[in-house]
This record gives structure tokens, sequence and C-alpha cells, in this order.
């Protein structure tokens, strides 16, 4: 009898050790569990249903199911079927940053609310890429005005010399409009300003005269509009609208006489360069005749010596000395007269 009551009061402890395991996890589910029912209700309660199971297999995918309710309930009253799955992938996508959900479904509201033909998949892959695909609808929805050149360029003006050498400096305005379809893979904002910018400066460059560009600025829209320079981006442009425009120096009359200077300065070295050959010549002249002069002097020494040679020889008398020293004094007189007018003439007789 006492090994019955033993057994039983065993049994009965067993019980209740057994139901009190199974309380404190009810307990433990319970309490896990009433951090999604919340989530739950709101889902339900906005005809955007999500099952328990998948707010608990958000928890163990480290998805947060708060931005997942949130999205597919907006989603469900703006009439678009997203389901958990997709939204999830989205925020599960591999990037350098986790899907943005929430944004992405408020995008493809925007672009149902405006009728711009966006499709989920399209939009993730916008969102996926780095760009803003909300902003994205937005531009595409109201315009973006881009000054060109930019403000963080460095550079207030587009700087261009038309072809009768005068600078004009213009700020321009371009008007775009995102374009979804060529969003990813498509240039940027700096691409636009570049084109633009190269399509001023070379409608500027055709111009004969800057009078012309000053007098129809239009006529620089008109032409870099109409050479597709939106092709490739993410933009379509709609206008681009000449802010100002300026006249900036004569370029070519500045060209012009820096060539002028330079041409002066070329000709003064070649007439100093003639003018030192000139005095180097002068030079060896002056050489050349001193040499003469002493090749000349070396033949009247030889005279003397050919007057002894024919003194000894008998060619020569001592008479015809005489009379060829008369004529030498005769000779030197009359030089001397000839270069003295106010000297008195002399009398070669006396």
């Amino acid at each position: 009898m006492n090994n019955i009551l033993t057994l039983a009061a065993i049994g009965d402890q067993l019980l209740w050790g057994v139901l009190i395991l199974v309380g404190i996890f009810s307990l433990i589910i319970c309490m896990f569990l009433l951090k999604f029912i919340g989530l739950w209700i709101q889902a339900m309660m906005s005809d955007a249903p999500v099952k328990m199971r998948d707010l608990v297999g958000m928890w163990f995918r480290k998805v947060d199911p708060r931005e997942i309710v949130e999205s597919r309930i907006q989603a469900c009253r703006a009439d678009l079927n997203i389901s958990t799955s997709q939204l999830e992938k989205q925020y599960l996508a591999v990037g350098k940053q986790r899907g943005r959900v929430l944004r992405v479904v408020n995008s493809l509201i925007a672009a149902d609310s405006a009728s711009i033909e966006l499709d989920w998949n399209t939009a993730c892959a916008i969102d996926l890429a780095g760009r803003d695909i909300f902003d994205a609808v937005q531009t595409s929805v109201n315009p973006k005005v881009i000054d060109c050149p930019s403000s963080g360029s460095g550079r207030s003006t587009i700087d261009a010399v038309a072809q009768d050498g005068v600078q004009l400096k213009a700020r321009a305005r371009v008007t775009v409009r995102a374009n979804l379809k060529r969003l990813i893979g498509g240039a940027t904002e700096e691409t636009i300003i570049a084109r633009v910018g190269e399509g001023i400066v070379t409608t500027i460059g055709s111009s004969a005269s800057h009078k012309k560009v000053l007098e129809n600025p239009d006529s620089i829209s008109t032409t870099v509009l109409g050479k597709g320079l939106d092709s490739g981006t993410a933009f379509e442009i709609l206008s681009i609208d000449i802010a100002d425009i300026d006249v900036g120096e004569n370029i070519g009359a500045k060209l012009q006489a820096d060539q002028a200077e330079s041409d002066k300065r070329r000709f003064q070295a070649e007439a100093e360069k003639r003018r030192a050959m000139a005095v180097a010549q002068e030079q060896e002249f002056k050489a050349e005749i001193q040499k003469n002069q002493a090749l000349v002097v070396l033949a009247q020494a030889e005279v003397p010596k050919a007057m002894a040679e024919a003194f000894r020889s008998g060619h020569l008398g001592v008479m015809d000395y005489y009379r060829m020293q008369n004529i030498q004094s005769d000779t030197s007189m009359r030089s001397s007269i000839a270069g003295n007018d106010d000297s008195p003439a002399v009398d070669p007789n006396a």
C-alpha cells in the first residue's frame, strides 16, 4: 500500500513538472510571438494580411518585419500587387547597402499616381544600382533645372571666342526630366553639363561675329538642343536657356599684338645679326688694308736696294739719280699745292 502511494506521489510530481515546463515553454512562445502580434493585427486591419510564420521567418532571416509590413500596407493601399517575398528579396539584396524597400514602394506609388510606367523589377534594379529611385520619379514628374557650368566646377561662365576674335562669357540653364528606362547605366548630370558646355563653345566659335550671337542668343539654344546631347544619359533635355551672356576680352586683337611684338623682336634680332656681321666684315677689311699697307712698305723698301744694284751694275748714273730726285721734289711740291689752296704758288723754275 505504501508503495502504491509513493508511486502515485511521484506521478503527481512528474505531472506537475511537465505542466510547469509546458507552461514556461508556452509563456516563452507567447512572449516571443507578442512582438509580432501588433504587426500582424496592423496588417490584417489594413487589408494587407501577412502570415505569422512569415513574420517569424523574417526575424530569423535578419529582416526588419516592421519595414516589410509598412511597405506592404502602403502597396496594398495603392492597389499594387507586391508580395512579402518580393519585399524581403529586395531587403536582402546584395549591394553596398540593403534595398530601401519603403522608398521603392513610395516611388512606385508616385509613378502610378503620375501615370508613369514603372514596374517592381525596374524600380528594384534602379535602387540597387545606387540611384535614388524616389528622386528619379520626382524628377520625371517635376523637371529639374541644372546650371551650366555647375556651381562646384569653380567657374562661373563658359568662355568661347567668335571668329572675329571677341570672347563671350555665357551661362546656361538646362531643364531635364529623368528617363526611367535609361536610368540604369545612363550618364549622370555631369555628362549633360559637359556636353552642353561643349555645344555652347562650338556654336559661339562657329559664329562669324560676336554681335550676331548677342543679337540672337536663342540661336545657341536651338543649335545645341538639336545635337541630341541627352543620348546615352539618364535624362531627357527639355530646354536649354541662355541665362546670361557678356562680352569678354578681344582675344584676336591681343593675339595679333602678341604676334606683332614677337615679329618685332625677331626682326630686331635679325637686324642685330646683320649689324654684327657688317662690323665683323669692316674689321676684316681694315685688317686686309693693314696687310696690304705692310706689303707696300715692303715693296718700297726694295726700291733703294734696286737703285744700289743699278749703280753697281752701271745701269743708273749719277745724273739719272739727280734727275729722278728733281722729279720727286717737283711732284711733292705739286701735291702740297693741290692740297692747300691758300698757300702761295711756287714757281717751279725759281
